[in-house]
């Protein structure tokens, strides 16, 4: 009930009894009577109504009481935010002299809060940037809030620190600035970790211009090289198809050795030429129907003669029904050829086996296995980086540049397959091509 309308019935009432009064004076015994029984049923319902106010008062009182309470309770907790929040808050005056600083403020300036109460925050900046944050101040009259404003905070002792700071303006009814209230943020961290990613940055742009460097410079070179190359594999073919004024039996071995040379230095060519492009992004595929038994026993046959050679037993099966697939031919036959190739070199006694199968009625498998000289467990993370060769004491008596299975990798995954290894050392290795029957010409396009 209103403070008003309860006044007005206790008055109501002091007029109905000083009436009752003037009443008796002049009136009859019967009157009299009458106005007292009207009078006292007046002052009943009264009574009756101050009671309802009465209830009505206690009742505002306890929610008073409540709100209070909560008003109290939401203090505490604003101070209890504000004493022991891990960023620190500050609380000045227009002209930047503190009027509150919590527990972390006292920390990072290293002060005690008591101290800091009336003392300028601009003592705790560099004099260098004194100037500017006087600036600042004087612009921070003009704005609602500033945000991450990155100042370098010198502490009472110790080493100066870089700081986000964000400040809110506090304004009175008429909008005139009264206060800030400061939050101040310690960004070293912050700041090391940015420094360390753009050295990073940095570090990766220079790796990657060395890479287009190097990948450059290896393309120009091998191109360089292979025009002698050619000619010297050329006239060394000529040479040993003369029929007439024929060679002797010791020049005959001597230009046998020098196309011999000449051949392997042109592969080991054509494998840097095509690492080269694998990282300049320029290798592509050529897709094509063609018959993947077919293209496994022809590329078996034509690497039958080195197996024969060192006496190993080179075997082929087959579990396809559709041998139709949608592939580059050259690419696929290049797979093949490196992991045969690979096979053939390390494996001294047994057997090399190509397998193929399918997979599903979408995918298709090609297995390489031999009884070679197997991978180290510790090599096989490596095996598939460029210039990573197994073992590298045992297979430089091989040769090679070490890219075979990094450009079989970057090929393969141009075919949108991948390939696995497993082996055991001494005992031999198995790689496995997992690969679709149709390679999409989005994914064959460019490798990089």
């Amino acid at each position: 009930m209103d403070a008003n309308v309860f006044n007005q019935k206790i008055e109501t009432t002091y007029k109905q009894v000083a009436l009752l009064y003037q009443s008796t004076a002049v009136a009859s015994l019967e009157e009299r009577a009458e106005l007292l029984e009207q009078s006292l049923e007046e002052l009943r319902n009264t009574l009756e109504e101050l009671h309802v106010a009465e209830e009505e008062i206690l009742a505002q009182n306890e929610e008073l009481a409540i709100a209070r309470s909560q008003i109290e309770i939401e203090r505490q907790r604003y101070l209890d935010l504000f004493e022991f929040a891990p960023d620190g808050y500050i609380v000045t005056d227009v002209m930047g002299k503190i009027r509150e600083a919590n527990r972390a403020a006292a920390k990072l300036l290293d002060m005690p809060q008591q101290f800091l109460v009336g003392k300028p925050l601009i003592n705790y900046i560099p004099y260098e940037q004194r100037q500017a944050f006087r600036t600042q101040l004087q612009k921070l009259a003009r704005m609602q809030q500033l945000q991450e404003w990155e100042l370098t905070i010198c502490p009472r002792r110790g080493t100066a620190f870089d700081a986000a700071v964000t400040v809110s303006t506090i304004c009175d009814a008429s909008g005139k600035p009264t206060e800030w209230r400061w939050l101040i943020r310690d960004i070293t961290a912050r700041k090391q970790a940015e420094a360390t990613i753009r050295a990073i940055q940095l570090q990766n742009l220079q790796l990657q211009e060395a890479a287009k460097l190097r990948a450059h410079f290896l393309a120009i070179m091998s191109h360089e090289l292979r025009s002698p190359l050619n000619a010297i594999v050329g006239f060394s073919q000529l040479l040993l198809r003369q029929t007439q004024n024929a060679l002797s039996q010791n020049q005959e071995n001597m230009v046998s050795r020098i196309l011999n040379s000449g051949r392997h230095l042109l592969a080991l060519i054509e494998d840097i030429l095509d690492f080269a492009k694998v990282e300049a992004g320029k290798l592509t595929l050529q897709l094509e129907p063609l018959n993947v038994v077919d293209l496994v026993i022809a590329t078996t046959e034509e690497i039958r003669c080195l197996a024969e050679q060192k006496h190993l037993n080179l075997q082929i099966s087959f579990a396809v029904e559709a041998p139709i697939i949608i592939n580059d031919s050259l690419r696929l036959r290049q797979v093949l050829l490196n992991l045969l190739s690979n096979a053939i070199k390390f494996t001294e006694t047994g057997k090399v086996e190509v397998r193929v199968w399918e997979l599903t009625a979408d995918r298709m498998a090609i297995a390489v296995e031999d009884t070679g000289i197997g991978i180290a467990p510790e090599e096989l993370q490596h095996i598939f980086q460029p210039f990573r060769q197994g073992n590298q004491t045992l297979t430089r008596q091989h040769g090679g540049t070490g890219l075979g299975l990094a450009i079989t990798d970057s090929l393969v995954q141009m075919m949108q397959g991948k390939i696995s290894v497993a082996s055991t050392l001494g005992q031999g290795s198995t790689f496995y091509v997992d690969f679709p029957r149709r390679v999409e010409d989005s994914r064959a396009r460019s490798q990089g």
